[in-house]
């Protein structure tokens, strides 16, 4: 069981590399254009905390409605699951493996912008609502591709927060290499991995696997 779990697990993930890959493109020229138009830093922070919380709703959103389509619990145990994949796993995509890249890279105006702490009064109840909307109305198909290109963007502008005006295509192609990691991994990990986690198999499954 754990094999085929861990099998099904790395499909994920090679499934949604070129997704990722689409994202960190846009990320990309995006941050091109920041820099060549001079946009203010402050242009990156309001991105940033638009962008965040969204994320946050709609990985609650999917990581509840996964588990909701696939597995069995109370309240309790959805709202565990639904708070911690979407508020958990998008701080670490959208805030701590960005500021990692700040620090690698040494970037001027570096920070941790921890939107669960920060803003506890916006990003908490818009993760809850995440996870009620997931609740009643589970499905998974269409935010995930939404989930990729908004957490693309708020890790993006996380960064871009921390650039000065000194910039070179070194920075820009090692941003890119972030951006990636920021998204594929977390985002995968938060949609389908995490809940999937909590899924106990059907008996049906568990015969076969006895089997093999």
């Amino acid at each position: 069981m754990a094999k085929s779990r861990i099998q099904s697990i790395a499909e994920e993930l090679r499934n949604h590399a070129p997704y990722t890959f689409f994202g960190t493109l846009t990320g990309i020229v995006i941050m091109a254009l920041l820099v060549q138009l001079h946009a203010p830093r402050s242009f990156s922070t309001r991105l940033f905390w638009t962008l965040h919380p969204l994320h946050v709703v709609l990985s609650a959103l999917v990581t509840t409605a996964m588990y909701r389509l696939r597995g069995h619990g109370g309240a309790l145990r959805i709202l565990l699951i639904g708070y911690l994949g979407s508020v958990g796993i998008a701080t670490l995509s959208d805030c701590v493996i960005p500021y990692l890249g700040e620090l690698l890279l040494d970037l001027p105006h570096r920070g941790l912008h921890v939107g669960a702490i920060e803003k506890w009064w916006l990003v908490n109840p818009l993760a809850l609502g995440g996870i009620a909307l997931g609740y009643w109305r589970p499905q998974t198909k269409f935010p995930h591709a939404g989930h990729v290109l908004l957490s693309t963007w708020a890790s993006l502008f996380h960064m871009t927060m921390a650039l000065g005006t000194g910039f070179n295509a070194a920075t820009l192609v090692l941003i890119g290499c972030f951006l990636f990691l920021a998204v594929w991994v977390p985002c995968c990990t938060s949609d389908i991995v995490f809940p999937l986690l909590f899924v106990k198999p059907s008996p049906g499954e568990e015969r076969s696997h006895s089997h093999h």
